[in-house]
């Protein structure tokens, strides 16, 4: 495990202390997962990016002349 020094905003730092004496766990793990669930939704976002490439793309006034077609827009 690595070693990294971090400045933490005054009220993140706060709930991040909170967090860890109610759920009893270190805020190190904390920290943690929070950036695993971060990274792992950032693959997931390049994922769908890579799988979605070549879908074709409409501009926003075509896109609300879809929704006025379609009902949704009144």
């Amino acid at each position: 495990m690595s070693k990294a020094t971090l400045y933490l905003d005054e009220t993140v730092h706060k709930a991040l202390r909170l967090k860890s004496a109610e759920s009893r766990q270190t805020m190190s793990d904390l920290v943690n997962e929070a950036i695993r669930v971060s990274l792992f939704e950032d693959y997931e976002d390049l994922e769908d990016i890579r799988v979605r490439r070549n879908e074709k793309t409409i501009g926003y006034e075509e896109f609300l002349k879809n929704l006025k077609t379609d009902g949704i827009l009144v």
